[in-house]
């Protein structure tokens, strides 16, 4: 998403040395994040930052393995296989396969997430899971699919196809809403399956919070 904000001019272009006010204009002025949650987020992209005691980052420390990018992602390839920091259309298409109706609810994006999670867990032999966190549903938990696959292939905002940024401002109790929404979503539909091992990651989601 850092990415797409620079897209489309939110951030700095050349993705260099990031400040916190520079984080705090983009999520605000693209996604209509409040300054609480865009600070936040600010402290969790500084943390790939190798220079110690940082304050700032660039687009490509966010790519550094089992920090912020992580194995099982929906549209990269797992670090062991690729660089996981250039969209896959392969592993996007086997995620989008699990979409099957024109709107993405929280089933369906646990199904696919929890499908990314085996197939990693089933080839990767440096198999680890980190947190994640996906936005376009808004509020309601559902999303239309044309918006994220436009998202995913093109890290561009799907504004061409319709989509606005949220009226009210997203603060940090809507976002661990939403989180404790997925949790429950990802943990109804593996229930009682032994193919899915998913509580060690969204607790780790949960913990980082």
């Amino acid at each position: 998403m850092l990415n797409t904000l620079a897209n489309h001019g939110f951030l700095p272009y050349d993705g260099e040395d990031i400040t916190e006010e520079d984080t705090v204009h983009a999520l605000g002025e693209g996604l209509n994040f409040d300054e609480e949650l865009s600070r936040l987020m600010h402290q969790f992209a500084v943390t790939t930052n190798p220079t110690p005691n940082a304050t700032t980052y660039s687009l490509d420390h966010l790519g550094r393995h089992n920090i912020l990018e992580h194995n099982t992602s929906l549209s990269h390839a797992d670090a062991c296989f690729d660089d996981p920091s250039i969209f896959s259309q392969t592993v996007f298409d086997e995620t989008r396969s699990y979409w099957k109706g024109l709107v993405v609810d929280l089933d369906e994006a646990a199904i696919s997430r929890l499908a990314r999670l085996e197939i990693s867990q089933a080839t990767n032999p440096n198999y680890t899971l980190t947190a994640y966190l996906t936005v376009f549903g808004g509020y309601f938990a559902a999303a239309p699919k044309k918006h994220l696959e436009y998202f995913f292939q093109n890290e561009r905002l799907p504004e061409v196809l319709g989509w606005k940024q949220p009226s009210k401002p997203w603060a940090r109790s809507e976002l661990l809403h939403m989180m404790q929404r997925v949790i429950n979503a990802t943990e109804a539909v593996s229930e009682g399956s032994s193919k899915f091992v998913v509580r060690t990651g969204m607790a780790a989601m949960h913990g980082g919070f």
